[in-house]
């Protein structure tokens, strides 16, 4: 197996902060890999370096076989970047912006003109082509930000949280875009909080928290690490959901968790569900659902972690009202 991105050891300090501390990772060419991670865990930074726009104080990184420091201007020949924000000038019409990135790589008026057609079309831009950028869709602009980092046909394309803000049809859009990438032999690097997103697209995925990577594996084998199934009980009168919860606790590997009238928990097995099913008709509670499954990525993520994708997000959302208020 080839690797395009290979980092050992990498480390990152920012003050007192130590952003990434010791990150290995493997990404194997033609492949979505995804970098997942609480906000604050080191995915951003870790990108930053492998993109050459950060220099790591600790450890090193090969991007196609060369050094992300002492060969950077050949990594940034090779890779090509999406943040989490459209970068594209609104002011200019969507042609006129893949142009501009081509003329300013080297491309003659001709080829920036003629590859700029070619990713209008590829990416589904071409009635708008000669639009202003503002007059776009929010899905609109992350299309031409993606085929603006495609524009000197990178090997490697990082993609930090690409569908930040999109609605679901745009989110799918994009989906369907990176599996293209894949196809032609593109190797993605994925950061993102969307686990379905991780599940639905990444061959292996690295999960990262206090800069340093806490598990990796496929999305099956991630599922399998916790070692459990889930248990999810709805009872049909929601004022017994209480009663659900001490009954499923003497069963689970975990405490009950309770959203809305829904009880789930991790369990050990399937033997489980005729076990907990007794024990509630034996106290007179009717279900109106009871399933077992596998685990999901979001509770993969929640067992590493210790906490949900969503709870950093509200934790950031907190900070930033609270550093506006100061």
């Amino acid at each position: 197996m080839t690797y395009s991105i290979v980092a050992e050891g990498l480390v990152k300090q920012f003050g007192t902060t130590r952003a990434l501390d010791g990150i290995n990772l493997e990404v194997p060419t033609g492949t979505v890999f995804g970098l997942l991670g609480p906000n604050g865990a080191g995915k951003t930074t870790a990108v930053r370096i492998l993109a050459t726009l950060l220099r790591p104080d600790g450890g090193h990184a090969r991007v196609c076989g060369h050094d992300v420091v002492s060969h950077a201007h050949q990594v940034r020949q090779l890779t090509g970047l999406t943040g989490q924000y459209a970068s594209v000038d609104e002011s200019l019409t969507g042609t006129e912006n893949l142009m501009l990135i081509g003329r300013l790589t080297g491309q003659s008026r001709a080829a920036a003109r003629s590859r700029a057609r070619d990713l209008l079309e590829a990416f589904r831009l071409t009635d708008a082509a000669g639009r202003a950028v503002k007059t776009y869709s929010g899905g609109m602009r992350r299309r031409l930000d993606l085929a603006a980092s495609l524009v000197t046909r990178p090997r490697v394309l990082y993609l930090d949280e690409p569908t930040t803000g999109l609605d679901p049809r745009s989110r799918n859009e994009m989906w369907d875009v990176v599996r293209g990438l894949t196809a032609t032999g593109v190797t993605v690097l994925l950061t993102t909080q969307y686990l379905e997103e991780a599940d639905l697209l990444a061959g292996q995925i690295a999960v990262v928290d206090h800069g340093t990577v806490i598990a990796t594996g496929t999305p099956d084998e991630l599922k399998a690490r916790t070692g459990a199934l889930t248990l999810s009980v709805r009872p049909a009168r929601p004022a017994e959901v209480a009663a659900v919860q001490a009954v499923v606790a003497g069963f689970a590997q975990a405490e009950p968790e309770v959203r809305g009238s829904t009880v789930t928990v991790p369990v050990a097995g399937e033997h489980v569900m005729p076990a907990v099913v007794r024990r509630l008709e034996d106290q007179g509670i009717a279900v109106a659902e009871l399933t077992l499954r596998g685990s999901t990525l979001d509770e993969v993520f929640l067992s590493l972690t210790g906490r949900r994708p969503e709870d950093e997000q509200a934790e950031e959302i907190a900070d930033e009202l609270e550093g506006s208020a100061a």
